[in-house]
């Protein structure tokens, strides 16, 4: 039986193996690949680069037909690798509208989802300033609203 994923696939030169590595990764590999870079702002604001999209950020695409629009993203396919966006749409013969797949190396994010926590603690943790440690008991507590 044939390996199907292997990370020496990663540091071939061979451009045929380092696709195979993108095409025939796990989805926990697979979402490092949603890596978008982050506004100038949210840079000076975070210290950090870029940050994997997230369904709720607010976008611009930078590439492609729907160059310049800018919109929430409404659903991310991290098997395909793929987003869409409100806003970039195309209509179709029927005369109905479907959503355009969009690679989230062509966008750039220009304000972060942050209703989840652990998104926060990820960005603050980059940052360098100090986390309060909490347990999991008191994280439930605060989702509960208790």
């Amino acid at each position: 039986m044939k390996k199907l994923f292997s990370t020496h696939w990663k540091s071939s030169k061979q451009p045929r193996k380092k696709r195979k590595y993108q095409y025939n990764a796990p989805l926990h590999i697979k979402h490092k690949f949603l890596g978008s870079h982050l506004s100038k702002e949210l840079i000076k604001k975070y210290g950090k680069r870029s940050i994997p999209v997230r369904k709720g950020d607010t976008v611009k695409i930078l590439v492609g037909q729907f160059k310049g629009k800018i919109g929430k993203i409404e659903k991310v396919f991290v098997k395909k690798t793929r987003v869409w966006i409100d806003g970039a749409d195309r209509t179709k013969r029927d005369g109905s509208k479907s959503f355009y797949p969009i690679h989230p190396s062509n966008l750039i994010i220009t304000e972060l989802n942050l209703s989840d926590e652990r998104r926060k603690r990820i960005l603050d943790r980059k940052n360098g300033t100090p986390i309060k440690k909490q347990s999991a008991k008191k994280l439930a507590d605060k989702k509960k609203g208790n």
